[in-house]
């Protein structure tokens, strides 16, 4: 593995932290403010608009550096944006530093994707790329649940500060282990938008909204699931984030293993057994047992979507991916926005904390329809190279 992957994942470990973190801590943050939980999921709904949004902006200021720089800047605005987060005075000025950490997320993982796709062989970059987010996943399993353990013992603007000294040790790891690799001839912005002619490539990412975003539904409201419903006790919280972690670790060494072998059919079964189980998460959030096994199959189902999509996305961009790369990470987090307010809104209307997962049920179920319509277009009109991103590079000006 070249050591290169081993600094994106450093990277992809500060930045899962700060993500998911959130989620375990949201009736302390709502408590210290004085808001409801559904107000205090603003959190995440708002980290996530962040990286909708940041995806092609830090993107496209980028383009015209090397993509080492890019990536060391872009750690460097996470480090602010959680020290911001962690000496947060109102609700509204923590908000402004979820959205600050949040821009450098999209660029990071769409950008990294392509230079982990870079360093390793054509027939390996599904695997190079779930290497990078491996280090999202560990930190669902060490991170998170560490960051939800400070939070609760020693109050949660401790855990931002950790997650603040995370993001320098990633800042350092890429300094140190990634190559000092040029800017790519012909980057142009004209030329990277281009790939969006493709519907392929916005079928993609419309799966990668629903999908995923089916996954935040019920994880959003994990902890008053769990102690409201299922009866765990507010420091079992933990634990089952550490179990959620794992699914995830385990859904995406699948999901890289066999979308190099066959993509779609890995999509197809990822997709549609996470509907099935979110849709029977809503029963089995009454039992402490099912309520644990349930958390462990949404997070490995979930992100056993994560790198079939984005190697789709890369395949389907053809010769200019970083942009489309980059914008579907932002994919993912439009759907999780969307998913924690749809939530939100359930349980504001009485529904309950269950209520959540059949938001995610049908979200899923979504994006498999997604999946094989995607497939028959192609079968019907196999996608050729787009005469646009084939033909030179137009300089932008």
């Amino acid at each position: 593995m070249p050591l290169a992957l081993l600094a994106l994942a450093i990277g992809a470990f500060g930045i899962g932290t700060t993500e998911f973190v959130v989620m375990g801590l949201l009736p302390e943050i709502a408590g210290d403010y004085g808001v409801s939980i559904p107000s205090a999921g603003l959190l995440v709904t708002g980290y996530a608009i962040g990286v909708v949004i940041g995806a092609p902006l830090m993107t496209v200021l980028g383009t015209r550096i090397s993509r080492k720089t890019m990536l060391m800047i872009l750690m460097g605005l996470f480090v602010v944006g959680n020290l911001l987060s962690a000496v947060a005075p109102t609700m509204g000025v923590m908000l402004v530093g979820r959205i600050v950490a949040s821009l450098a997320h999209g660029a990071f993982f769409g950008i990294g994707s392509v230079v982990a796709a870079e360093l390793v062989a054509p027939d390996k970059k599904a695997g190079a790329i779930a290497t990078m987010f491996t280090g999202l996943t560990i930190a669902n399993i060490v991170g998170v649940p560490l960051g939800t353990f400070i939070g609760q013992a020693a109050g949660w603007r401790v855990t931002f500060a950790v997650v603040a000294a995370l993001g320098v040790v990633g800042l350092l790891g890429i300094a140190k282990l990634v190559p000092a690799l040029p800017r790519p001839e012909g980057a142009h912005l004209r030329r990277e938008l281009r790939a969006f002619r493709n519907p392929q490539v916005l079928l993609a990412m419309a799966m990668t909204v629903l999908g995923f975003g089916g996954v935040f539904a019920a994880i959003t409201y994990i902890a008053p699931m769990m102690t409201n419903v299922a009866g765990y006790s507010d420091g079992a919280v933990t634990w089952l984030l550490v179990l959620f972690g794992v699914g995830m670790f385990l859904g995406n060494l699948l999901g890289g293993k066999f979308a190099d072998r066959r993509l779609m059919p890995m999509l197809y079964t990822s997709l549609g057994g996470l509907a099935v189980v979110l849709a029977l998460f809503t029963l089995t959030a009454h039992n402490k047992i099912l309520a644990a096994v349930s958390i462990l199959l949404v997070g490995a189902l979930g992100f056993a979507t994560v790198p079939p999509l984005q190697k789709r996305v890369l395949d389907q961009a053809h010769g200019a991916p970083t942009l489309a790369s980059a914008v579907n990470i932002g994919a993912f987090n439009l759907g999780n926005a969307l998913a924690a307010w749809l939530g939100g809104q359930v349980i504001a209307a009485g529904l309950g904390y269950t209520a959540p997962n059949w938001v995610g049920a049908l979200l899923a179920a979504a994006a498999l329809l997604l999946a094989v319509w995607s497939a028959v277009l192609e079968r019907r009109a196999p996608v050729r190279e787009d005469a646009a991103v084939t033909a030179a590079p137009v300089p932008v000006h």
